[in-house]
């Protein structure tokens, strides 16, 4: 526990949010940052999200191998990195901030019974668009929405009479989840799909 809070305070206090902690065999502490999330603001519509640089890598780097020797903490090599193409979400903010982004996520218990045949009743895997929900007493959620759709191959061509896949929507809450990730899209455009695409799994 020490580690951790030495990991996090450190992080902190230099302006980054500490996103995930693995110890790994052979000694390999890695610590994955990102940048702090400021919210949807006005001024920054339309523009790009800032991104974790080799410098702020660096810089973390430094500190914690500092702060880490001063703790007397055991491990053998530190590797401070960005969170990728398939960041973790791991809380509310999270999912604040990347609401319209296509996700990845796993449920703690399979469907079962809710599914009513719509999916397998053993299904724990999903990926789709994140989306917000308010319910009709006001309260707010959180769902994710796919097509079943097929991705049409390289020219493909797909006729205009064929009726698409409907839409599926499943909402969850944030413990029932084991685990949500961004999907690892890679657009070579260099450009995330727009919030709204559906990415079928």
């Amino acid at each position: 526990m020490a580690l951790q809070q030495t990991v996090e305070q450190t992080v902190a206090g230099l302006g980054y949010d500490l996103v995930e902690i693995e110890r790994s065999a052979g000694g390999l502490l890695r610590v994955t940052i990102d940048l702090p999330w400021q919210g949807p603001t006005l001024d920054a519509a339309g523009a790009p999200e800032p991104f974790v640089t080799v410098e702020d890598c660096e810089k973390v780097t430094r500190q914690l191998q500092f702060a880490l020797e001063v703790d007397g903490a055991d491990y053998k090599r530190l590797e401070v990195s960005s969170p990728g193409i398939d960041r973790p979400l791991r809380n509310e903010q999270d999912f604040q901030r990347f609401a319209g982004e296509v996700i990845d996520i796993t449920l703690k218990a399979p469907m079962g019974a809710a599914a009513n045949g719509q999916v397998a009743a053993n299904r724990k895997k999903f990926r789709g668009t994140l989306e917000r929900v308010v319910a009709a007493d006001g309260s707010q959620g959180w769902q994710i929405v796919w097509s079943d759709e097929p991705a049409a191959k390289p020219g493909q061509k797909i006729s205009k009479k064929r009726v698409p896949a409907p839409l599926q929507a499943l909402g969850f809450a944030l413990d029932e989840l084991r685990e949500a990730r961004l999907a690892p899209i890679v657009d070579f455009n260099g450009r995330r799909p727009k919030p709204g695409t559906v990415v079928s799994d």
